[in-house]
């Protein structure tokens, strides 16, 4: 669509089929996302969300179609996505923490391992001790940014469930990641946690607009995959609904092909600490719910994929509305 073309885009699936054995998971998925938007993903248990993660993160490719990563802004072309690159990252509900290391050597160590070899560290020990300096420096920088200044020296035995999932995401975005992929990562945790990491992911955005604001790129894109719905909307300026059900009989299918995108639409922005107006929430959590988890009202195909024609139209908040949409 032409409206696309004005925004520089992180990412874009197109035509995304993805099966195992006879089981059909993913059918014909096309999303294009924009640099430093924060996307929700939400839908039905076994619809495939985390298979789609797999495939943009590059470790699962899919059967048909592809994954086209970005560079940078201004390019249009971009290239496929054939396996795991720094310019995607990803943190799961499991955080993987090594425990023998502290919060700020867990940061650390992917720039060290992206940055050095053994050899080069043995033999070449000065330069080795001076972009370890670095390093530890930009990881505590970092987690101090999110809240994590007085725990850089702590274990992960030591901190928190919150805290680990905190040392996570800098574990990723110290890499500097073009888009940042969350699948469920605050699902284990309790309410109040949960409501401190939804804050953390609309600071991110609003330095996103900061930087916009300045002329900057944005330095944050993010896709969120949550099963709760207010989350989603909360945190998300666009709102996507990967599902199953779907009449894939009106497009003309002999059989049930798989989980496709149902819906997607533009979602309130709220800066942090802004208390949630669950009176936005209601009817739109009851739209998605009905459009994109109910197996008893199928959705016809196209019907609620409007987010770039609202763009257009000017409806979007945040990020793409600022850029002369």
């Amino acid at each position: 669509m032409a409206q696309k073309s004005e925004h520089d885009l992180v990412l874009a699936c197109q035509g995304i089929h993805h099966f195992f054995g006879p089981k059909l998971v993913l059918y014909d998925v096309n999303l294009d996302i924009a640099l430093g938007q924060i996307l929700s993903l939400v839908g039905p248990s076994g619809c495939g969300k985390s298979t789609l993660l797999r495939a943009i993160v590059g470790t699962h490719p899919p059967r048909s179609g592809q994954v086209i990563a970005y560079r940078g802004p201004g390019d249009r072309q971009g290239g496929a996505v054939t396996s795991p690159g720094r310019d995607r990252g990803i943190v799961y509900q499991r955080y993987s923490l090594f425990p023998s290391l502290t919060a700020v050597q867990n940061v650390a160590i992917g720039p060290k391992l992206d940055e050095t070899t053994i050899p080069g560290r043995l033999f070449g020990f000065p330069a080795w001790r001076k972009k370890r300096k670095q390093h530890l420096e930009e990881a505590a920088a970092l987690l101090t940014k999110i809240g994590l200044g007085e725990a850089l020296d702590r274990y992960p035995h030591e901190l928190s469930g919150g805290m680990c999932q905190r040392v996570a995401i800098a574990q990723a975005l110290i890499m500097k990641p073009r888009v940042l992929l969350l699948d469920e990562p605050f699902g284990a945790l309790d309410e109040a946690t949960r409501e401190e990491l939804q804050v953390l992911l609309l600071t991110l955005y609003q330095e996103n607009l900061q930087a916009r604001d300045r002329g900057e790129p944005p330095p944050y894109t993010i896709l969120i995959v949550t099963h709760e719905l207010t989350e989603a909307l909360y945190v998300g300026d666009r709102v996507v609904g990967l599902s199953q059900y779907w009449d894939w009989q009106a497009a003309g299918l002999q059989e049930p092909p798989g989980a496709t995108i149902v819906y997607d639409k533009v979602a309130p922005v709220y800066e942090p600490g802004q208390a949630k107006r669950y009176e936005d929430f209601l009817a739109l959590r009851e739209e998605i719910r009905a459009v994109v988890f109910e197996p008893e009202l199928p959705t016809v195909p196209g019907e609620h994929i409007r987010f770039w024609d609202q763009v257009a139209s000017g409806q979007a908040e945040g990020m793409l509305a600022r850029k002369g949409a």
